[in-house]
């Protein structure tokens, strides 16, 4: 029997519906998994959407209109919320497998009055505490310690305790992709790894000490690495994953090194829940521009992790 996926099309005003659509046209992705897909119906149809792709699970407004300018507003948030608040429940329930998300607006959530900044916080709310953010291209991976801060706070957010916790997490999520004793690299946070303390101590005070944690409790992890050579190291085949410390170290590497379409992973919850790493792109939505690799690759990622 094929996994049964459950998808939200995302912002119905940005390119979720299209690539959904467009995804679910493929007949690689037709014969890897079943799929319920959860949306505003109007903009699915518009999109090219029928009955034979998919079950669907219709989330109707009062204002949704084809004419709608493709732009944030409120009621386009209330639609990708509750569609995404739906499919969670299906997962959760174990009516689907695999949780599958089209980007949302996070403009457009807060203009809803959606108290939660995105996906990521919404699901650690209700379906696992422990959520790792983490990225695959291929043969790379690599998770956050930090995720949405400024770069400011990272000092005060960036201790031995969060980062021995994440490490953990993503050595198990890597276990859990069949890699038995995954090896696992540290990026430092200073330039040049801080240069014995010349341009700052957390080498020093906050992730050698956390590293030597890990290490005794049989981790194979080493670091902290300079980010630039880091990346270098592992697109040339090195290490299992990178644990990199805040968010722009893993997604411009990643975005500069990766030769397949990126799939990002929420490891940790009830249930698996994967997502393309592109945005709702509203300059583009509604012009049949949009590229669905990273949703196909999505799926097709979701669909042989499923069980």
């Amino acid at each position: 029997m094929k996994p049964v996926l459950a998808v939200t099309a995302g912002d119905p005003l940005g390119i979720g519906p299209e690539v959904t659509v467009k995804t679910l046209q493929d007949p690689a992705v037709r014969a890897a998994a079943r799929f319920i897909v959860v949306g505003e119906p109007s903009t699915l149809y518009a999109a090219g959407f029928t009955d034979d792709l998919a079950a669907l699970l219709p989330v109707e407004h009062p204002q949704a209109a084809l004419n709608t300018p493709h732009a944030p507003c409120s009621w386009a948030g209330e639609v990708s919320f509750k569609a995404l608040q739906t499919a969670c429940k299906l997962a959760a329930g174990k009516k689907a497998q695999a949780l599958v998300t089209a980007p949302i607006s996070k403009q457009s959530w807060a203009l809803a009055g959606v108290e939660f900044t995105g996906h990521t916080e919404f699901l650690r709310r209700y379906y696992g505490p422990e959520a790792l953010m983490m990225f695959i291209s291929g043969p790379l991976r690599c998770a956050l310690v930090s995720e949405h801060f400024a770069l400011a706070d990272l000092p005060r957010i960036l201790t031995q305790a969060r980062i021995t916790h994440t490490a953990r997490q993503f050595a198990a999520a890597l276990q859990r992709l069949h890699l038995e004793n995954p090896q696992i690299a540290v990026s430092a946070l200073n330039p040049h790894a801080g240069d014995n303390g010349r341009f700052g101590q957390e080498e020093n005070t906050v992730l050698a000490p956390a590293i030597k944690t890990l290490q005794q409790e049989g981790l194979s992890i080493t670091g902290p690495y300079p980010i630039d050579s880091l990346w270098l190291a592992h697109t040339r085949g090195k290490f299992d994953g990178l644990l990199c410390l805040y968010h722009d170290q893993a997604l411009l590497g990643l975005k500069l090194a990766a030769r397949e379409p990126i799939v990002h992973i929420t490891a940790g919850l009830q249930f698996l829940r994967v997502s393309p790493t592109h945005g709702t792109a509203f300059d583009i939505a509604g012009q049949n521009r949009a590229d669905p690799g990273s949703m196909k690759a999505a799926l097709l990622f979701a669909a042989a992790h499923a069980r």
